[in-house]
């Protein structure tokens, strides 16, 4: 992106390994460093807005950041799950797992849901929900499915920005939500706490 910089100071630290955020903030131009984060995700809660919130905040509270950190400072977390009948689906741990995800969101609608916090000094959370809707899928194509192993580490066992996009029949909602990053929600985060991620600028 050409135009405004980003004003000296500004940092953000993404506490989380995943590939498909790191490009999701590299395509709106954001800097960001990578930093590890060895919070535990859990799957239980009243609601899985709750809960991916509270794990987004959890990875937030355990990121290790560097040893100076001024006060244009921002530590981002994300956490994505899916939802269908009431059931959260986290990641798979096994293939057998992720057979079964996806026999399970065949031909059906379900909730992608993902909490995000965002801290500078204080911090704010808040979850984001994009409906999919899923094509039949026959045991051939759940298998072929699995064998690219692209299900691997993905919450409800697919990638919508991959193969899988070969399923959906329609979303309701943020697209990059469901690749794990609401950008909309993110934006508005980073306004609360006094940034402009479109101007580039403090508020």
């Amino acid at each position: 992106m050409s135009g405004r910089t980003f004003p000296a100071g500004f940092e953000l630290f993404l506490a989380s390994r995943s590939p498909r955020r790191r490009e999701l903030l590299a395509s709106i131009g954001t800097p960001f460093q990578v930093v590890l984060s060895e919070a535990e995700e859990t799957l239980v809660g009243p609601h899985a807005g709750a809960v991916a919130e509270r794990n987004a905040l959890a990875k937030v509270r355990a990121a290790v950041l560097p040893q100076r950190v001024g006060g244009g400072s921002f530590v981002l977390g994300v956490d994505t799950v899916v939802v269908v009948d009431g059931v959260i689906l986290g990641k798979p741990a096994d293939r057998q797992e992720a057979g079964a995800m996806l026999a399970r969101l065949a031909g059906r609608r379900h909730e992608v849901v993902s909490g995000v916090a965002l801290m500078r000094g204080e911090h704010v959370v808040a979850h984001a929900i994009t409906a999919v809707r899923f094509a039949s899928l026959d045991e051939g194509q759940i298998e072929a499915y699995l064998a690219s192993g692209e299900w691997e580490g993905k919450a409800g066992a697919y990638a919508i920005q991959g193969l899988a996009a070969l399923f959906v029949e329609g979303i309701d909602g943020e697209y990059a939500n469901v690749v794990g990053l609401p950008l909309a929600l993110l934006a508005r985060l980073f306004r609360l706490l006094e940034f402009d991620l479109v101007t580039r600028a403090w508020l």
